[in-house]
């Protein structure tokens, strides 16, 4: 099983700080990595691209190789570090999979029938633990139960406590440090999404860009954000089918400065034929970001009162 690579980090020149615990495995659940002195005021995060599995999570899956590349963000860790490299965007990267727990839910969306227990306050499930992609995935369409057998409430509590709560609150501070320095702060939650449908007569969209429909970030960002892509030919839909997640609506204060949106980028548009590997569309996608996150980082300076271009020493100066 392909594992987050170590190495990819260690060429950038920034400050690195590890967190949390992945239970079974005793290794770091993400890593931050920032440039020493901030220079634009933009945050990436990619919650579902951790490839680091305890054999014993692999031995409980009914079908591992596929079930555990279909829960993964292929491969967008290595985009966001790209864009991270170019643009000197502070960067959060899970390295947890997806398959133990999923990071851009809260942490009270947990399918209690698939630990064999009634929950513990009133009323059902919310939709997204009933459709079986809640805390811990369940199902996957298609495929079906994702588990040999059900798991423990303390096998969902050590995850929370080494691996969710750890990641949004280093989150919350790395978001609340570049509000501070700039005034204000875009965090873009990276993911990736299976090729959308064709709809006859019209082409389908190779970026969603999510905003939890106007909550999570400033409409003057967004518009900046679809304007830059049609600029360059790409067809970007908003919020459907992804509005954004628990990430957005647990981060995001838009009236105090900080936004956040959420981009669902094709994976067909990045990785090679059988959406494994990196393909021959990477460095594009990846230049296409960069450029995105550069203009957004001047954009979110000069709504926090600094200068584009200005770095956070320079104002201080």
């Amino acid at each position: 099983m392909d594992q987050n690579r170590p190495e990819l980090y260690d060429s950038l020149g920034v400050t690195r700080r590890d967190g949390g615990a992945i239970p079974g495995l005793g290794e770091a659940a993400f890593s931050i990595l920032s440039p020493a002195v901030s220079r634009l005021p933009v945050v990436i995060a990619a919650p579902h691209g951790g490839r680091r599995y305890p054999p014993e999570l692999l031995a409980r899956m009914r079908y591992p190789d596929v079930s555990a590349l279909r829960l993964e963000d292929r491969l967008v860790d290595h985009l966001a570090l790209a864009v991270a490299r170019e643009t000197g965007a502070a960067l959060m990267l899970a390295h947890a999979p997806r398959a133990m727990l999923d990071l851009n839910r809260a942490d009270d969306d947990v399918d209690w029938d698939m630990l064999g227990l009634v929950a513990p306050g009133p009323g059902p499930a919310n939709g997204r633990a009933r459709s079986g992609l809640g805390l811990v995935p369940r199902r996957l369409p298609g495929m079906g139960e994702i588990w040999r057998g059900r798991l423990s409430w303390s096998e969902v509590e050590a995850r929370i406590e080494g691996i969710h709560r750890p990641y949004h609150t280093a989150l919350a501070n790395l978001v609340a440090q570049e509000r501070e320095r700039w005034g204000a702060v875009l965090l873009i939650d990276l993911h990736s999404m299976p090729p959308l449908p064709r709809i006859i007569g019209q082409e389908a969209a190779s970026i969603v860009v999510g905003d939890r429909f106007g909550a999570s970030c400033h409409g003057e960002l967004v518009a900046r954000t679809f304007s830059h892509f049609a600029g360059r030919g790409v067809l970007a839909a908003h919020n459907r089918p992804y509005a954004g997640g628990f990430a957005l609506d647990h981060h995001a204060a838009p009236r105090r400065g900080v936004h956040a949106m959420q981009l669902e980028v094709d994976r067909a548009a990045y990785l090679d034929s059988q959406l494994v590997e990196t393909g021959k569309g990477f460095g594009a996608m990846a230049a296409l970001l960069s450029s995105l996150v550069l203009a957004l980082g001047a954009q979110v300076a000069a709504m926090g009162g600094r200068r584009a271009g200005e770095t956070w020493a320079e104002a201080a100066e």
